[in-house]
């Protein structure tokens, strides 16, 4: 355990009292919602895009634990300026570097909560079917 270590911890602290981008935007392009049944994190993703399918504005709702929703708050931010094609690339690892600590594999659903809905509800909105996730990783 490094002192860096310590310092991304008060960074998921911070985020997880803080959050950024918390709560419902008014009219988004799609909103989404999914849980993560092992820990009982929920999470709802609210996503505006612009006329070029550029994400505007991202915000989030939900409950559960501190990373869940630290990961939540990160990546919201992040996700500003990317294109859904972008979104939908984005794996675990992408989540896991914002997060800049070690997860425990229990906790790595926890972390990539939000990264999954947020591309469930991108696929949903595409017309596409979205991915059963709870039986699978």
């Amino acid at each position: 355990m490094g002192m860096g270590s310590d310092m991304y911890r008060q960074q998921i602290l911070d985020h997880y009292r803080n959050p950024r981008n918390y709560g419902e935007l008014p009219d988004p392009t799609f909103s989404h919602a999914g849980e993560n049944p092992s820990c009982g994190d929920e999470i709802r993703v609210d996503v505006t895009l612009n006329d070029d399918g550029v994400i505007e504005r991202v915000s989030f709702t939900g409950d559960g634990c501190a990373i869940s929703q630290a990961a939540a708050s990160m990546l919201t931010s992040e996700l500003v300026g990317l294109t859904v094609d972008e979104l939908d690339a984005l794996d675990r690892d992408d989540v896991l570097d914002l997060l800049g600590v070690d997860v425990t594999p229990m906790r790595v659903k926890c972390a990539v909560l939000a990264e999954k809905v947020a591309q469930d509800g991108a696929r949903v909105h595409r017309g596409e079917a979205a991915v059963d996730r709870t039986t699978t990783e």
